[in-house]
């Protein structure tokens, strides 16, 4: 990121983002640069021997900053996290409402893997409950989803997914991505153009108490376990264990 170019916008309080797309390299130009496999900075480390020669602290001191200090925006919070905490992988999501009829596409950046037996995976939604967004709703539901990984051939659609639509207008129309009702364990849809999908269902939903409104949630944590895999023939090996990075073009970014 040319942090040079984009420190007058203030990272996410956004003008116009097109004004700032211009000033980054195109993607033509950045593909120059394809992905590698490489040698860790210091092949001649050794226990104990701590940073290595790309660290250079040139005497800067650590700043102590307390989260919740009078007079700070509980949003800045959130650009800290976000611009500390990279690269995140994104999880296109695609539910289905109990009675069938409401379909829902959208990206989430607050997304892991955090267990392989059973293969469990967590969403971090900004809405509780009570007042759940589109995605939450769905799963509360029916406790099932589909999460696709983003990779360079739906960048696009991927972004045009995350506009807030009321409930009951479907983002698959906005991204122009295939829905596939073929899925083994799950009702909702898969999007035909992802390299790679899960199925799941809902492990748990846990949520959190705000900070800055004492009394009401804030958010919510969903955990979900995958049931079926979904992969394109060229991605995946013989063993179905692993994914050719070069094919899957894997893309990391932040909304």
């Amino acid at each position: 990121m040319a942090a040079n170019r984009e420190t007058p916008y203030k990272g996410s309080n956004h003008g116009d983002f097109k004004q700032i797309e211009s000033s980054r390299p195109t993607w033509e130009e950045a593909a120059t640069a394809p992905f590698q496999i490489i040698q860790t900075p210091d092949t001649a480390w050794t226990l104990g021997s701590g940073a290595n020669k790309t660290h250079n602290p040139n005497g800067h001191k650590h700043i102590s900053i307390d989260p919740w200090a009078p007079g700070r925006h509980p949003m800045n919070n959130y650009k800290l996290c976000i611009s500390a905490v990279v690269p995140r992988p994104i999880a296109f999501v695609s539910t289905r409402s109990k009675n069938g009829k409401v379909t829902n596409l959208a990206p989430f950046s607050f997304f892991n893997m955090v267990h392989a037996d059973p293969p469990l995976f967590v969403l971090g939604l900004t809405t509780p409950l009570d007042t759940p967004n589109d995605t939450l709703q769905n799963l509360e539901e029916t406790g099932e989803c589909v999460i696709s990984i983003v990779t360079e051939g739906i960048v696009e659609a991927a972004n045009a997914a995350g506009v807030n639509n009321p409930y009951g207008v479907s983002e698959w129309d906005a991204s122009g991505l295939k829905p596939i009702y073929d899925c083994k364990t799950v009702s909702c849809a898969r999007p035909e153009e992802a390299v790679f999908s899960m199925e799941g269902k809902v492990e748990s939903i846990r949520e959190f108490n705000s900070k800055v409104f004492p009394g009401k949630k804030s958010g919510s944590l969903v955990v979900v376990e995958a049931t079926h895999f979904w992969a394109h023939e060229d991605a995946i090996n013989e063993d179905r264990n692993l994914i050719d990075i070069e094919v899957f073009a894997f893309f990391l970014f932040s909304f």
